[in-house]
């Protein structure tokens, strides 16, 4: 019997390396001009690979909800804690595609910068950040589903935050 609980054990570890999971935030800030150009998109400048840009996120870590694990990249990664996010109701987008032949999901919730002027910290992940309008944000973001992601979301801030 504590064989098979050991295999279980074991199979269920491989499960885990081959499907990724990761949470993070699209955050944006609102400026003081008038509609749609008030909105800037946070991206960040990854350090590693091929340098992309992408909104604060990361792996889920054992025993830790989804939330929680967006919560704590985004304090990680760009300095900004929950005490600086109000995050949006009825707007959560999963992203699924293989890194490395390996399937990856990336749930992001959409969150607004309480302060627009908060300064954001890099950890050692990211080289660079840049506030950038949707159109920017998108050649910068250079995935197709980041890109669409980024634009749901513009239409959901441009539509009163309603979910349709």
């Amino acid at each position: 019997m504590r064989l098979k609980a050991e295999l279980y054990i074991i199979c269920y570890s491989c499960l885990y390396v081959m499907a990724l999971r990761a949470c993070g935030f699209i955050i944006f800030r609102r400026l003081a001009q008038s509609p749609p150009d008030n909105i800037e998109y946070l991206l960040l400048q990854t350090s590693y690979g091929e340098h992309h840009w992408t909104p604060p996120k990361g792996h889920v870590d054992p025993g830790e909800d989804d939330l929680t694990t967006a919560l704590r990249e985004t304090r990680e990664e760009a300095g900004l804690g929950e005490e600086h996010l109000r995050v949006a109701n009825n707007f959560l987008k999963e992203l699924r595609y293989q890194v490395r032949g390996k399937d990856k999901t990336v749930l992001y919730w959409l969150a607004e910068l309480r302060d627009p002027a908060m300064s954001v910290t890099l950890s050692e992940e990211h080289q660079d950040y840049r506030w950038a309008h949707l159109e920017e944000a998108c050649k910068l973001a250079c995935y197709k589903d980041l890109q669409e992601t980024l634009r749901e979301a513009q239409h959901f801030l441009e539509t009163g935050e309603k979910k349709e």
